[in-house]
């Protein structure tokens, strides 16, 4: 009839895992925070050009030829024929590699045409 067993104590949870992961989240997002400024780089506005007027100086590379705007040609005469269509050593140079052109082949015509004095040399698709 009478229960005369002592009452049990409250169990409280145990605050030790919580403190753990907010010491985690405080070290995580401390470490993934940037702390550093960020530097605006100032960048002039293009200007408007004037269409280009020369000769083409386009050169193809594929995988078994070159060809100076569209004429089959070797790296000798390529470079030959090049002076007659530059107007000047700023001229820019344009080579487009073809499908299944080698990239050895491509660094080998750059390096041809920078011995021969062209340093103005644009890569296209």
């Amino acid at each position: 009839m009478f229960s005369f067993a002592r009452p049990h104590a409250k169990r409280t949870p145990s605050l030790t895992p919580m403190i753990d992961v907010v010491f985690l989240l405080l070290v995580f997002f401390m470490l993934a925070a940037r702390f550093g400024q960020d530097m605006a780089v100032p960048v002039a506005a293009a200007g408007t050009g004037a269409p280009y007027q020369g000769p083409p100086r386009l050169i193809d590379v594929t995988p078994s030829r070159l060809a100076l705007n569209g004429q089959p040609q070797d790296v000798d005469a390529v470079i030959a024929a090049l002076p007659a269509l530059m107007q000047s050593d700023s001229d820019p140079i344009l080579l487009r590699a073809r499908d299944g052109a080698d990239l050895q082949r491509i660094v080998t015509l750059i390096e041809a045409l920078q011995n021969a004095g062209f340093s103005q040399l644009v890569l296209v698709e």
